[in-house]
């Protein structure tokens, strides 16, 4: 069983590398921006020409075909499809985002920072603590014991207390500065007082004890974290102490959602052939916890120049669409990309459900994610396509892979990867039921989607497993 959280060799070396090049991508304020280069292929079955791919032809408005002679096999009524296998899906997407232009890099105020990535170093712009403070509630003494107490006390936030002289003892709260020439910090558990209020220790005193001295955590321009570091409410916590009121960090690439198709409700229970919008009140906040910005969510309906109209318009960084992406009369999204000459990246997966998804170029600085219709499939495109990509853009780490074994043998598909919920249950994973393309109940309750390998696997095989996002309890999980 490999443990989630372990990475070694190569594959921690590839995870820096992706960071880095993420990194890359962001200009600090003032920067200039840099050209794109191009995004990595992707190639069909061995022996076929690549169908889809960033070196693939733009698809000219005025024709079903490419610029180039050969006719374009998603599109070709004569050329069979050569969707892209899964694992090269998923690098071409997060590839796609490093060849975007560069963004800048932004200011942010601590609260609205959680889940982004620093783009600047976390400098000290002070000592911690900034001067010596008590660690302990208790008497600041001065000299060996006994000690005459004094009548006021040393509260933290209040000015610079009177100096001690040996002999002498004051109240002292955690985190008050210590008077000068204090000898120690004597706990409150540690002292007792006498008729005549004299205080005398219960155990030996040590000079320094209990006193946190100034700069012990760090000095004025000390490097507390790098480039590159994922905010945490830790992180904005150490950032606060340190001075900071904003961080330099990765801007949240800003995503707008269009849903497609006449037939979807909603409210109410479906009624007279139309069905509730399940992706409507999924995608946003699944987006949110990708690490994205949801400026825009649209319902649009089978309208082709309402899409066109919308895509056309839309300044986001990822467009999501969903439904429309197979080649039926009322599916707008191929036809579209080509009216617009956007340059198709990835057109279909071999990955089930999910199969129809799409990633188009279709700006310098835009992509378009389409997304099948059916809810679970569109959830397959979501981490197929658009999360790794997203990832890429925030400049966020790739998860770490991890695999647990099947508690039960899983059917595959001959030759194409299944993504099939399961719930984590000690060192195992358990298949859950209702995991067809149009089903979410079986998603609803999972931990994770186990990647089925073409023809399937065999009880206790180790199978690699997606986390998804609340299921993880990591910072991804940021729905607001």
């Amino acid at each position: 069983m490999t443990a989630r959280g372990v990475r070694t060799g190569e594959d921690a070396e590839d995870q820096d590398f992706d960071v880095e090049e993420a990194l890359a991508l962001v200009k600090a304020p003032g920067g200039a921006a840099s050209g794109h280069g191009p995004a990595g292929t992707g190639h069909g079955p061995a022996g076929h020409a690549p169908a889809t791919g960033p070196g693939a032809p733009r698809l000219r408005e005025d024709a079903r075909t490419p610029d180039s002679a050969q006719p374009h096999a998603a599109h070709s009524p004569d050329a069979p499809h050569q969707a892209t296998p899964w694992p090269q899906a998923r690098e071409t997407a997060a590839r796609a985002a490093r060849a975007a232009a560069r963004r800048d890099a932004v200011a942010v105020p601590l609260d609205a920072a959680l889940g982004l990535v620093l783009a600047e170093p976390l400098a000290a712009l002070t000592d911690l603590p900034s001067f010596d403070t008590s660690a302990m509630d208790g008497w600041a003494v001065a000299g060996p014991g006994p000690w005459d107490v004094r009548d006021e006390g040393v509260l933290a936030g209040h000015a610079q207390p009177e100096p001690l002289t040996d002999g002498e003892a004051v109240r002292i709260a955690t985190g008050a500065r210590i008077p000068q020439d204090t000898t120690a910090v004597l706990r409150s558990e540690h002292g007792r007082t006498d008729a005549k209020d004299r205080l005398h220790s219960t155990r030996e005193v040590q000079h320094g004890q209990d006193i946190r001295p100034r700069g012990q955590e760090c000095r004025s321009g000390d490097q507390l974290l790098p480039v590159g570091t994922l905010v945490t409410p830790a992180v904005l916590g150490l950032a606060a102490a340190a001075g900071y009121d904003t961080l330099t960090a990765v801007p949240r690439p800003r995503v707008d959602v269009f849903v497609l198709g006449d037939e979807l409700l909603t409210e109410g229970l479906p009624h007279d052939g139309r069905i509730r919008d399940a992706l409507g009140p999924m995608l946003p906040p699944w987006l949110r916890a990708l690490g994205a910005e949801v400026a825009t969510v649209r319902r649009i309906g089978d309208d082709a120049k309402a899409l066109h109209k919308a895509v056309s318009r839309s300044e986001a960084d990822l467009i999501v669409t969903t439904g429309g992406t197979a080649a039926g009369p009322v599916d707008h999204v191929h036809p579209t990309l080509r009216r617009i000459g956007a340059e198709l990246l990835v057109d279909g997966v071999q990955v089930r459900p999910g199969h129809p998804m799409l990633l188009a170029r279709t700006k310098e600085r835009q992509h378009l994610v389409g997304l099948p219709g059916n809810p679970l499939a569109a959830v397959s495109g979501l981490l197929t396509l658009a999360e790794p990509l997203l990832r890429t853009l925030a400049a966020r780490p790739a998860p770490e892979p991890y695999t647990l074994p099947l508690k039960d043998a899983v059917h595959g598909h001959p030759y194409d990867t299944r993504l099939v919920p399961v719930v984590l249950r000690g060192d195992h994973a358990a298949v859950l039921h209702y995991n067809g393309p149009a089903m979410l109940r079986g998603v609803a309750a999972a931990d994770a989607l186990a990647v089925v390998p073409p023809g399937g696997a065999r009880q206790g095989q180790e199978t690699e497993l997606l986390d998804l996002p609340w299921a993880a309890a990591g910072i991804g999980v940021c729905f607001t």
